[in-house]
């Protein structure tokens, strides 16, 4: 699939399920994303391997993320436009079944889960390097686990995993 067609539901023939236990996100990326991003984002993207985390499409302005391996609906976000052009998030949910997802209730589990779609959308859907955002995932991720020693690569390819080429 070339970076011009589009991803859909459909295309996943049935292999991904809905969010079962919607929590609201209560923090949501800041990012204002230019028309011609929002053009690359409307497209969505399906994992062509083993190393690729995410399966994203859109349907009526909301973004769906789904991890890869199991199907799980792990985020869902709405876009509005912005006056003067762009888009933004302006809601979103998470899954908060801890069978599908480990997100908890305190700042940092909120602000990781707001970190990572953005993290998605810059680096998979827009091919975008983020360096400033994994430093911070990087900070997030060892809070929540406890763990200072772990290095940022490998929290990173954990969470998104390697993106082939469009």
């Amino acid at each position: 699939m070339s970076a011009t067609e589009s991803v859909s539901k459909a295309s996943f023939s049935g292999a991904l399920l809905p969010i079962s236990q919607p929590r609201p996100m209560v923090v949501l990326p800041s990012a204002i994303w230019a028309d011609g991003e929002w053009t690359r984002i409307k497209l969505g993207y399906r994992a062509r391997g083993m190393d690729e985390k995410w399966n994203i499409f859109m349907e009526n302005d909301v973004l769906f993320l789904h991890r890869s391996w199991t199907g799980h609906g792990i985020y869902e976000v709405s876009f509005a436009a912005v006056e003067g052009g762009g888009r933004r998030i302006a809601e979103g949910v998470v899954e908060s079944d801890p069978e599908r997802h480990r997100t908890g209730t305190d700042t940092v589990d909120h602000e990781y889960d707001g970190l990572m779609v953005e993290l998605v959308i810059r680096t998979i859907l827009l091919g975008k390097a983020a360096p400033e955002l994994f430093e911070k995932f990087g900070e997030l991720a060892r809070q929540r686990t406890g763990r200072s020693d772990l290095p940022t690569g490998a929290l990173r390819h954990h969470a998104l995993g390697v993106r082939t080429e469009n």
